[in-house]
């Protein structure tokens, strides 16, 4: 049910409050007059040069504000389009809903415009990432850094598995690793100093085939009161979130105490040996007396170790063997076995 305003006002009050908005009006223009119009010759002169410097994103979301400003105030105005009052206050009170709500929109335009975008552009870019999760999820384990140790660099096979490109991921040589390597060069003991300098010889090579630095540790706080070069390894590896490379069956043990991953090049090694089983044949060069008085000692091309239970008679002749049983340790596999009869 409509109000009709003419009951509540007459004509002569309509009149007046009318009079006294003009008014109002007229003296807010008055005192404002001037400076509108330096500001609007200041405009003027300046519109041309102002606008090729307003980033084009800028114009589009002023001009889409404006846009839903003006929808806003037509939605607003149609609420005293079925009230009757006087005309001219309901042109003015038109005018100045039109001109604020259209002055707002092309405000939050400009000023929220830009950021609008860019949340836009974060979410595509967010579902980029998320549509891209799974390649970096397969790319993680690349992406962890293998800290090597003195032993894994003085064996020297950690350069030919690097070639073949099984380790992936940056390649860390701590700083302290070099010392050591330096202090082994230098030992009086002539086996030792052989060693080491093997050790510096696979370094030198491994800097100069793949391009590894040697990784300054010295800003690293946690690790310059540890004296231990084992113990630092491990605590690089922890405060890196990487894993250390060894062949040390010690480091091994101490890293899985302390959760700390490793990649062990003797447990690489043992499972690329070719698989024996019990009651295969092969032959097999016995070279020395085993720990009992009837064994005998041979080893494969790889290094494996073969007891031969009745072989004493033949050390230092190479005899076809049976395969009797594989036993598989911590330090790597052992195979027993019997002369073939």
């Amino acid at each position: 049910m409509g109000y009709n305003i003419n009951s509540l006002l007459s004509s002569r009050h309509q009149f007046i409050i009318a009079l006294i908005i003009a008014f109002i009006f007229c003296f807010i223009f008055f005192k404002s007059g001037p400076a509108l119009g330096r500001l609007s010759m200041e405009l003027a002169n300046n519109i041309g040069s102002d606008i090729q410097n307003v980033p084009g994103n800028v114009i589009a979301s002023g001009t889409i504000g404006l846009i839903a400003g003006l929808i806003i105030a037509a939605l607003i105005t149609q609420m005293f389009l079925g009230l009757d009052f006087n005309r001219y206050l309901k042109a003015l009170l038109l005018i100045v809903i039109y001109a604020g709500l259209g002055y707002f929109g092309i405000v939050v335009g400009t000023s929220k415009g830009s950021e609008i975008m860019n949340n836009m552009a974060a979410s595509r870019k967010q579902q980029e990432l998320f549509s891209s999760r799974s390649a970096r999820s397969r790319r993680k384990n690349s992406q962890i850094p293998k800290i090597l140790d003195t032993s894994v660099i003085i064996d020297g096979r950690i350069a030919d598995i690097m070639k073949t490109g099984f380790i992936e991921g940056p390649i860390i040589i701590p700083e302290f690793v070099l010392v050591e390597l330096r202090h082994i060069a230098d030992s009086s003991d002539s086996l030792k100093r052989a060693r080491g300098r093997q050790g510096l010889d696979i370094l030198k090579k491994i800097q100069s085939d793949y391009g590894v630095d040697i990784y300054n540790t010295n800003k690293e706080k946690a690790l310059k009161e540890i004296p231990e070069v084992d113990v630092k390894l491990l605590k690089l590896a922890e405060i890196m979130n990487g894993k250390v490379v060894t062949n040390d069956y010690n480091l091994n043990k101490v890293a899985g105490i302390n959760g700390v991953s490793v990649l062990n090049i003797n447990e690489l090694a043992n499972c690329l040996k070719p698989v024996v089983l019990p009651g295969e044949q092969m032959t097999l060069n016995l070279v020395k007396q085993g720990r009992e008085p009837e064994q005998a000692i041979g080893y494969l091309n790889d290094g494996t170790m073969i007891v031969v239970e009745d072989g004493r008679d033949k050390i230092g002749e190479t005899t076809d063997i049976r395969v009797t049983s594989v036993l598989q340790t911590s330090a790597g596999r052992m195979i027993f076995g019997r002369l073939k009869k």
